[in-house]
């Protein structure tokens, strides 16, 4: 049979090949042997139960290592797969992967599953890791696994295109599943887990194919891990924006309207307005034009950009206009591309800096849609920057603090930063794709900023910097980019006269500072848990009358505020105090003022803010001068 050499923390050891690797480790001398659950040969895991037959260096992997995490995920899904097939037993398996903190399965069957169902397959869950069930791995042909799983269309699927010609299979307490592995040694391994939730799912993901029911579910190595990831998922869930936006009356989403079609109500509209405001207000004072472009074009406009060719599965279909086809516009940039035509540029106008908060729409399936972070129409904070050459480096540093800028204006300082770059397939030359790419590296090292090289990642027209900004729980959110084209000033032939008097090709940036204004808001809204910093809340104070005796004097404060320029409601009705008090709270109103009889003879007031901290007999100058310079300093306090 021979030998195999085995490499194992720099120790070589000569071993009888065809040997499982759990028995390699028995054999050998290691430290906390028994919370290896599996190794690490090169960058695959391959659990205890495999069979080698060849030399190789073994790289331990612990239960507590965060690969060790991920096979106790796998194995997780596997005992949830076995508890649903002994519970509800025509059962039909999809697949069962690992995903960020936790795994999921698919199955096909006859009980409609619902939340309320959890409970019972966890129970059962539960008896199989008591009982400690060893995981045995298999080696089989192609055809025995076929004529194994025979009577399961979904793992005949994918045992037929399958490329090797001996598969694997796992069995635990009578369950056996086509699986490549890896695995714990026994059920008994998994400490922690809690499932979360029942979707629907297309098998792979394709609306041609059946829908399945998917569980999903969350595992830990340590019960307070687990505790911490549902205290972390809760807290997630009452900052649901969707949630949020109901309770606060900020927007809707109608389906007579249609899926993924924003109304804002009048809330949600001055939120959205003081964004806007303040966008353009920036935009001007940095040297931007504000541009505006139609909602729709002539079809040839989106053959020229490329967008037929590259995009038309997220455009909406063509309509007749005068016998002419028209698309509802999914970018915005071939209108700026367009109208830079509209005359001969000199070197010395450049750089041009067009801003637009241009409105597009875009065929997104309805099984993708989510509140305000994925619609089908909405603004973008567009602008596209016309530049020469020799002014690359200095505009797009430019335009990086800009967006650093925006971003904290609205409480973001955290961010992941990606730099993507050239990938196989490209427009424009590589001298110009290491131009580019030196001139956004140099740009992020000269703001100081710490940032990630996504190779081959860059768009097919030029390299990119993708900003994620981190939220109060740390979650990222795509919003910020800022790309080089080389592609747009080719397809539509633009230039401009050099100082040499020839024609040159300008080269475009396209950036978005907020992304879009929808999905902007929507990550607002649970940054901030719907609690917005002063400036941006829609109502800034609500006052309160205790008695009718107050409402007159409370009515002069509501009048002075509003002269200030202060968002300001009224609360004069015949209710008791704590009921108002806990409305205005629950609006998540910044300030309340309380007038009552001492109030209204001292002419002061009774100041309460949303954290609950109340002040009493404060003159309504040192209070109104008070809230004019939190809003001028954009205090963003959570």
């Amino acid at each position: 049979m021979g030998t195999m050499k085995i490499i194992i923390e720099n120790k070589t050891f000569e071993i009888e090949k065809n040997t499982i690797i759990g028995k390699i480790i028995e054999q050998i001398e290691l430290k906390d042997k028994k919370y290896i659950i599996a190794v690490k040969i090169g960058e695959e895991i391959k659990d205890l139960h495999t069979n080698l037959d060849h030399d190789a260096e073994l790289l331990p992997v612990y239960l507590n290592s965060p690969d060790g995490l991920e096979v106790v995920r796998h194995s997780t899904a596997h005992i949830m797969a076995s508890a649903v097939a002994e519970l509800y037993g025509d059962v039909k398996l999809g697949i069962g992967p690992t995903i960020e903190n936790g795994f999921y399965y698919d199955f096909d069957v006859k009980q409609t599953f619902s939340e309320t169902d959890l409970p019972k397959i966890e129970a059962k869950m539960q008896e199989m890791i008591k009982g400690n069930f060893k995981f045995e791995r298999e080696e089989i042909s192609k055809e025995e696994a076929l004529k194994k799983f025979e009577g399961d269309r979904y793992k005949k699927e994918l045992i037929e295109e399958l490329d090797g010609k001996i598969l694997s299979t796992y069995k635990h307490n009578g369950f056996t599943d086509l699986c490549r592995g890896p695995h714990v040694p026994s059920t008994g391994y998994v400490k922690a887990f809690k499932l979360l939730s029942v979707a629907g799912a297309y098998w792979r993901g394709s609306e041609k194919n059946p829908m399945m029911q998917r569980i999903y579910g969350a595992a830990f190595n340590d019960k307070n891990d687990l505790q911490t990831y549902l205290k972390l998922l809760q807290e997630a869930k009452d900052r649901d924006h969707r949630k949020l936006g109901k309770d606060l009356d900020l927007f809707s989403i109608n389906e007579t309207i249609g899926p993924g079609l924003v109304c804002w109500h009048p809330k949600g509209g001055m939120i959205r307005h003081l964004i806007e405001s303040f966008w353009k207000d920036e935009h001007i004072h940095n040297e931007y034009d504000i541009v505006y472009t139609p909602h729709i074009a002539k079809i040839n406009l989106w053959e020229t950009s490329g967008h037929t060719g590259f995009y038309r599965e997220n455009m909406y279909s063509p309509m007749d206009v005068e016998n002419q086809k028209y698309l509802a516009k999914p970018m915005n940039c071939p209108f700026h591309v367009t109208m830079y035509k509209n005359k001969l540029w000199s070197y010395r106008e450049f750089p041009i800096r067009w801003a637009e908060l241009g409105t597009v729409y875009r065929y997104e399936k309805s099984g993708v849609l989510h509140g305000l972070l994925r619609v089908r129409g909405f603004t973008q904070d567009d602008a596209h920057i016309f530049i020469r050459e020799d002014q690359m480096s200095e505009e797009i540093e430019r335009t990086l603090r800009f967006c650093i800028h925006m971003l904290s204006a609205f409480g973001f300082d955290r961010y992941d930063i990606y730099l993507s770059t050239r990938p196989e397939k490209f427009v424009g030359t590589p001298d110009n794709w290491d131009k580019a790419t030196r001139a956004l590296q140099h740009a992020l090292e000269k703001c100081n900023l710490t940032y990630h090289i996504d190779p081959g990642e860059g768009v097919f027209y030029g390299p990119k910097i993708d900003i994620k900004i981190k939220d109060a729980l740390n979650r990222s959110w795509q919003c910020s980019t800022i790309q080089a084209d080389f592609n747009l000033p080719e397809r539509f032939d633009i230039n401009y006269v050099g100082s040499d008097g020839s024609s040159h090709r300008p080269i475009m940036i396209h950036r978005a500072l907020l992304g879009s204004i929808e999905r902007f808001m929507g990550c607002l809204i649970e940054h901030y848990k719907g609690a917005f910093p002063l400036w941006l809340a829609p109502t800034q104070v609500r006052v309160l009358s205790i008695t009718d005796r107050s409402a007159e004097f409370a009515h002069e404060i509501f009048t002075t505020c509003k002269k200030f320029g202060i968002r300001i409601e009224e609360d004069f009705r015949n209710e008791k105090l704590g009921f108002k008090i806990r409305e205005a709270q629950l609006q998540k109103i910044p300030y309340v003022v309380i007038i009552g009889d001492n109030e209204t003879n001292t002419k002061t007031l009774s100041v309460r803010n949303r954290a609950g901290n109340e002040e009493r007999d404060v003159k309504l100058d040192i209070f109104l001068e008070k809230i004019l310079k939190e809003v001028k300093e954009k205090q963003s306090k959570q």
